[in-house]
């Protein structure tokens, strides 16, 4: 089915796939904009459930719920980006699938996605695929140690990766990481964490948000911090390529660029990854942006004009993993924003909340 849509008006019904914390905060962005949403994930207990009475609960590839949820909505999105293929082609030919498959299958594959960059010109990590021990044996001489073995598919937060330092790893770590094939990915000596929040409509609209700075803890987005310490041509070039990026790939919606920052005499920039939704280090937008990532893609994938990202304060948003959600309330002053997302088990790794501290006005 073609992808057009003309503006849908207050009261449509936008499918989502995937019930967890960012399928929430789209849901309650699209109801401030008079739109109804419909969550469509597998798990009972999902978190998106509480904000809308519009639900079905079903597998990914049960096609006879998968018909009746197209029947249901005016615009299908996503709130992760592994969706099965199968799904977003089973849907894209019933109602507007935004982004497109197109976005899922270049994101959901780090070879594709590697690849797709580099055709634009984007500086990505050396790397190598790796089907076999042997291979990764010749990539090693090829790329040198430190280097990074990772799943092409389905990893995050630090899954479905092992750091090699020395060579005698390489057997336990290529057994271990499933599924394959694999890549491995030169070690970036990089400086500092970027990332870029874009949105684009069907009109061919293009926004940015500012870079946000990147702290990582034990793999999990620890903290994003606006402005980024950065120089201003390198947050102009990162804001470029993220633009470059969903104009090529007929984007429509919003998408997350996270990049490295490469020291040297001129540093440079490296992107590490894309993801085709919006993206945890955009959260921060929520609390000083007069229009936030959430309804930027709401405001995307309904037809509407994109928002105004401007920001009018600096802020850093801090992630409550695990027990870490205790702190709410005692821990909050009148500079602070939580968001709890609802779940209903705590456990180590999990993100169960986020809050953004205004640090200057």
């Amino acid at each position: 089915m073609t992808d057009l849509l003309s503006a849908l008006p207050p009261g449509s019904m936008i499918g989502i796939l995937g019930g967890g914390q960012l399928g929430r905060m789209l849901s309650l962005a699209a109801s401030k904009l008079g739109m109804r949403t419909h969550i469509y994930c597998p798990d009972f207990n999902s978190p998106a459930f509480e904000v809308t009475p519009h639900r079905t609960i079903a597998a990914y590839d049960d096609e006879t719920a998968l018909a009746a949820f197209a029947d249901a909505v005016d615009v299908i999105t996503y709130e992760f980006e592994n969706v099965p293929a199968a799904t977003a082609e089973f849907l894209a030919a019933r109602k507007p699938l935004r982004p497109g498959a197109n976005a899922l299958a270049v994101s959901q594959d780090r070879l594709a996605e590697k690849s797709f960059l580099a055709s634009k010109n984007i500086p990505v990590a050396p790397h190598r695929a790796v089907t076999m021990l042997a291979e990764l044996e010749a990539a090693i001489d090829e790329l040198g140690l430190p280097a990074v073995l990772k799943t092409t598919r389905l990893g995050y937060d630090g899954k479905g990766q092992r750091v090699l330092r020395e060579r005698a790893e390489a057997a336990a770590a290529f057994a271990a990481l499933e599924p394959k094939p694999l890549v491995l990915e030169a070690f970036v000596p990089f400086e500092q964490e970027i990332s870029v929040v874009v949105a684009r409509n069907a009109a061919g609209e293009v926004r940015a948000f500012d870079a946000a700075e990147n702290v990582h803890r034990h793999h999990i987005l620890f903290t994003s911090t606006v402005p980024a310490n950065i120089p201003p041509g390198i947050e102009k070039h990162a804001a470029m390529l993220a633009k470059v990026i969903v104009v090529a790939l007929d984007y429509v919606g919003v998408l997350g660029v996270e990049f490295f920052v490469v020291p040297g005499e001129r540093p440079t920039l490296m992107v590490n990854e894309i993801a085709p939704r919006v993206h945890n280090s955009g959260h921060w937008t929520e609390a000083v942006c007069l229009t936030d990532q959430f309804e930027q893609h709401i405001r995307a994938v309904v037809g509407w004009p994109l928002g105004d990202p401007a920001r009018m304060a600096d802020v850093v948003m801090e992630n409550l993993v695990g027990d870490e959600v205790d702190v709410v309330p005692s821990g909050l002053d009148g500079n602070t924003q939580p968001h709890l997302y609802g779940k209903t088990e705590t456990r180590p790794g999990r993100k169960m909340g986020h809050i953004n501290r205004i640090t200057r006005r």
